[in-house]
């Protein structure tokens, strides 16, 4: 049913017929009415982001509420009844399966489940003359991992799928503000790299489906880049909201840990979480809905009920004015890799920008000891010495994947030792206060940065997550913004002629990689860093940038 432009590796018969028995499970759901053509499947351009508007499956109705608005729109134009929840719902449901045709980004389709809460909340609009909440009616997509009452998830291995019987607290939150739930999103084998391929197949970039989403929540940031969502979460232990939202050219954040819900985030826990804890973020196609998912889930009070959380009050985009000008350090690259071309133009770009408003200081930000911290990361994230997933993959006939491979290899090994994680944690910590002085020692309010060394790159090609794996290591918040820069056809840009010799073989190979591959029409997103515990600052430094920057 859907595209296959680079299949997934085989794995034992068994496996490969459990694996498509749910695959046909699912393509059951589907009616007639809402396949694309099979000559369309066959035959699809490089960029597919224009074909649910040209295929003729959605009324015009239907796209004028997945184009015209984000959720914040939406969910006024549901409180003054001048839409309903159950045309919005459904608007969006036929948006997502057509995107799912186009790039496999979703796990799950429920249409008449999000059409029956749609009705719940219409119903009780018209009764009581009040909404349920700030996302009355808001249609709301959710990465597979987390668990949704009554339906699946697994923490991205096939023998981990379950039925969930009751929401994580942070879906409950949500569910409670009036999120319509209508799929879950697709992300990688065993959710720890940055490029979503898995038993439910691959997800392509819609901007060129020659290119990675991105992961792990490639699913969700593929789906809003088609507007087949308006805002969805993903989570981010190593860049997982970040990365892909960069890919897909959309909004991403990540809040410092525990300052959101994370009780049940993922079933069973991840052994990762010994050192390094992941959090929850959204990724939409608007700054003020970023704004108004921290703001529904911090005046939620979620600390009330988990006393692990931060009990932070959330003022973002409304906080009050910061002292001019904010102080903005430019980090061009790591220290490691020198990023491609477009990453590098999108920088000059917005130097230019903010330079030309008076609300900003630019400075140069050096990069700090990147090398150990992402080496230390990638061998806190696999105490167990990645035996666990072995023996998930061992259970079901279930492949390795080439990413997952590679992910593990530093790593593969005994398990620790209790002593050698406190090594781990203390190593971490000594590094975090380190890097709070070297960041004090550059005088600096923010870090503008890379997200990621390029632009979107090949499937299978996601290497070196230095520039988002960094901010977890030392627990920074991070925003992703789009830019008006795209990559343009193969050839027509390349390195600066005074560009330095490269910093590394990693480097090297970027390069490389640069020379060698077709990257038209990606995307190209900027990241914008805090320090820890000040996501408000950093939303109120957006709130400046937005202006300068043209964000939408």
């Amino acid at each position: 049913m859907t595209l296959g432009v680079k299949p997934v590796l085989k794995g034992s018969p068994g496996y490969e017929a459990r694996r498509a028995a749910v695959l046909e499970e699912f393509a059951a759901k589907v009616p007639d009415k809402l396949r694309l053509p099979i000559e369309l499947i066959n035959n699809p351009p490089k960029n597919v982001t224009g074909v649910p508007k040209d295929c003729g499956l959605l009324t015009p109705e239907e796209l004028t509420i997945t184009e015209d608005y984000d959720a914040t729109a939406l969910a006024g134009l549901i409180a003054s009844k001048k839409l309903t929840a159950v045309a919005v719902a459904t608007a969006f449901s036929k948006r997502a399966i057509i995107a799912h045709q186009l790039t496999g980004c979703l796990t799950e389709w429920f249409m008449d489940d999000a059409i029956e809460q749609a009705k719940h909340l219409d119903e009780h609009l018209q009764s009581t003359g009040k909404t349920v909440g700030p996302l009355h009616g808001v249609p709301f997509s959710v990465k597979e991992h987390l668990p949704l009452a009554g339906h699946y998830s697994s923490i991205g291995l096939y023998d981990t799928r379950v039925k969930d019987e009751k929401d994580c607290h942070i879906v409950a939150a949500l569910r409670d503000a009036g999120a319509v739930f209508y799929c879950k999103t697709n992300q990688p084998q065993a959710m720890m790299h940055l490029d979503t391929s898995s038993s439910w197949g691959r997800t392509l970039n819609p901007h060129n489906i020659h290119l990675s989403a991105g992961g792990s929540s490639g699913g969700e940031a593929a789906l809003l880049a088609m507007r087949g969502s308006v805002l969805g979460m993903g989570s981010d232990i190593a860049g997982s909201v970040r990365n892909p939202a960069a890919f897909c050219g959309i909004y991403g954040f990540k809040p410092t840990t525990c300052v959101v819900p994370r009780k049940g985030l993922i079933a069973g826990g991840a052994i990762a979480e010994l050192n390094i804890l992941t959090t929850a973020g959204p990724l939409c196609n608007s700054l003020r809905d970023m704004d108004l998912f921290m703001s529904v889930l911090l005046d939620s009070k979620p600390y009330l009920v988990d006393p692990t959380l931060v009990p932070m009050s959330w003022t973002g985009l409304k906080s009050l004015p910061q002292p001019k000008p904010l102080k903005i350090g430019v980090m061009m690259n790591d220290g490691v890799i020198v990023p491609q071309p477009p990453i590098t133009r999108a920088l000059n770009w917005a130097i230019e920008k903010l330079k030309a408003s008076n609300n900003f200081s630019i400075r140069t930000f050096e990069p700090y000891n990147v090398s150990k911290a992402i080496n230390n990361a990638i061998l806190a994230y696999w105490p167990d010495g990645s035996n666990g997933i072995k023996k998930h993959l061992a259970a079901s006939g279930e492949p390795m994947l080439p990413l997952t491979q590679l992910v593990i290899k530093a790593a593969e090994g005994p398990e620790l030792t209790p002593y050698q994680i406190l090594a781990q944690h203390l190593d971490r910590d000594q590094f975090r206060c380190d890097f709070a002085r070297h960041w004090e020692s550059q005088d600096v309010d923010f870090v503008l940065c890379p997200v990621f060394f390029g632009p979107a790159c090949e499937h299978e090609m996601v290497f070196y997550p230095n520039y988002t794996a960094f901010w977890n290591y030392v627990d920074y918040p991070g925003a992703v913004v789009p830019t008006p820069i795209k990559a343009g056809k193969k050839g027509t840009e390349k390195y600066a002629a005074d560009a330095p010799a490269p910093l590394s073989k990693d480097d090297e190979h970027v390069r490389q990689m640069w020379e060698e591959g077709d990257f038209e029409g990606a995307p190209v997103n900027l990241q914008i860093v805090a320090r820890k515990y000040h996501d408000n600052d950093l939303f109120a430094a957006l709130e400046k940038m937005q202006w300068a920057l043209e964000l939408p």
